[in-house]
Formats: C-alpha cells, sequence, structure tokens
C-alpha cells in the first residue's frame, strides 16, 4: 500500500475542515434561534447570528469550491 501524497493529505485536512465548520455552524445558529426565541431577544440581535452564520457557510463554500477545482488540476497532470 503507497502512502499517500502530500497534497492529498493537505485536500483532505481541509475538507475535514469544511465539515467541521458546516456542522458547528448548523448547531450554533439553531441554538442561537432556539435560545433566542425562547429568551426573547430582540430581532437584530437573532439577525446577527444568521449573518454570521451565512458567513461561515459562504467561507465553507469558497472552499469547497478550492479543493474542487485542485483536485481538477491534479487530475489533468496525471498521465
Amino acid at each position: 500500500m503507497t502512502r499517500p501524497e502530500r497534497q492529498d493529505m493537505t485536500l483532505a485536512r481541509e475538507a475535514r475542515l469544511v465539515a467541521v465548520v458546516i456542522a458547528a455552524t448548523m448547531v450554533l445558529w439553531l441554538g442561537a434561534q432556539w435560545l433566542g426565541g425562547k429568551a426573547g431577544w430582540d430581532t437584530r440581535y437573532v439577525f446577527l447570528f444568521d449573518l454570521a452564520a451565512l458567513a461561515a457557510f459562504i467561507w465553507a463554500l469558497a472552499v469547497t469550491w478550492r479543493i474542487w477545482r485542485r483536485q481538477q488540476r491534479q487530475g489533468n497532470e496525471e498521465p
């Protein structure tokens, strides 16, 4: 069995980070929505959590796109 290349390990690490960010963002966002509803927070504070979650999802999408592009480049270079 061959050892994975350094580029493959980097891509895998970044993909795991994206997965963790997506999962944590979803859990935290749902928790903030629930807590905001129970505590009667002002709408602008709850909206702040919406914007933070949106920013995290956009970041995850950008990193995922970058990973996909790198894989496409690596696939074209192999004989």
